[in-house]
């Protein structure tokens, strides 16, 4: 099932006007808490946005690659906490995906937004501007956002023929491994 599963995952960028389920929000919600974690430090926090003109706004976070997110019928901001752990990145990526392959078995689509190292305009990072649009304290740093929603459009996963086998090695890197 999990293979079926990321074989037909696709990033969504369109959506329909239909707001996710209250009870298909509590799953993504569960997934999230149960994320893996460094040690079991669990620094990440989620701010769930259904709000049409706060998801606007964070449509807007950064130059490309966020516009689509005023579509959305949801959005959740993943955040880390920096000061209980250095490995915050990876926990919060850890559970960004694991919202996008709930999300896809709940039937939902969803796409990543990174957040983390983007810029805003010249003058602000995206993370500055979402920390103020969102009240998000000093501490906590934005990795990512993931639009969630009922696709528009079914794509078709992408082909085995696509895979790039030819960055898999076996024992030592420049050793390929035979599929």
């Amino acid at each position: 099932m999990f293979v079926s599963l990321i074989r037909n995952r696709r990033s969504v960028r369109k959506f329909i006007e239909k707001p996710v389920e209250k009870e298909k929000a509590d799953l993504l919600i569960e997934a999230m808490l149960r994320s893996p974690s460094s040690k079991s430090i669990n620094p990440w926090e989620f701010i769930i946005v259904t709000d049409k003109e706060l998801l606007k706004k964070l449509s807007l976070s950064k130059p490309h690659g966020s516009s689509f997110l005023k579509w959305a019928p949801m959005g959740i901001v993943v955040c880390g906490d920096a000061v209980k752990t250095d490995t915050w990145i990876e926990d919060a990526s850890i559970a960004s995906i694991m919202t996008q392959l709930t999300a896809e078995s709940l039937g939902l689509g969803s796409c990543w937004i990174q957040i983390r190292e983007r810029k805003h305009n010249d003058h602000l990072t995206a993370q500055a501007y979402i920390a103020d649009l969102l009240n998000i304290p000093e501490n906590m740093k934005v990795e990512s956002i993931v639009a969630i929603g009922y696709s528009q459009d079914k794509k078709p996963g992408h082909p085995m023929e696509s895979l790039q086998y030819e960055k898999v090695f076996i024992n030592s890197h420049g050793q390929p491994y035979q599929k």
